[in-house]
C-alpha cells in the first residue's frame, strides 16, 4: 500500500513528458505569452497605465506557468519505448551497410 502511494508520488513529481508533449508545451507557451504580451501592451497603452501593462504581463506569465509546467497526462500520450540498460541485447539485429553489428 505504502509502496503504491510512494510510486504514484514519484511519478507525479518526476514530470515525465514525451517529445510530442514538449512540442505542445512550447506551442502553448509561445501562444499564451504572445497574446498576453500583446493584450498587456494594447490595454496599457490605451489606458496610459504602466502598472496595468506589468500586471497583465505577470498574469500571462503565471498562466503560462500553470499550463506548461505541471506534467498533465496530455503531455505524455506518445511515450517512447526505451531499451533497458541491463537488457543484455548487443547488436540485436542492427544492420549497417548490409553487415550485422554484434
Amino acid at each position: 500500500m505504502a509502496d503504491q502511494l510512494l510510486q504514484q508520488a514519484q511519478d507525479l513529481f518526476e514530470g515525465q513528458i514525451d517529445f510530442e508533449g514538449q512540442k505542445l508545451t512550447e506551442l502553448f507557451s509561445t501562444i499564451i505569452l504572445a497574446l498576453t504580451g500583446l493584450l498587456a501592451f494594447v490595454l496599457g497603452f490605451a489606458q496610459q497605465n504602466i502598472w496595468m501593462t506589468l500586471w497583465i504581463g505577470l498574469g500571462g506569465t503565471a498562466l503560462t506557468f500553470l499550463v506548461v509546467v505541471p506534467p498533465y497526462p496530455i503531455y505524455n500520450e506518445n511515450p517512447e519505448n526505451w531499451l533497458r540498460a541491463n537488457s543484455g541485447i548487443s547488436g540485436a539485429g542492427i544492420e549497417v551497410d548490409g553487415k550485422k553489428i554484434n
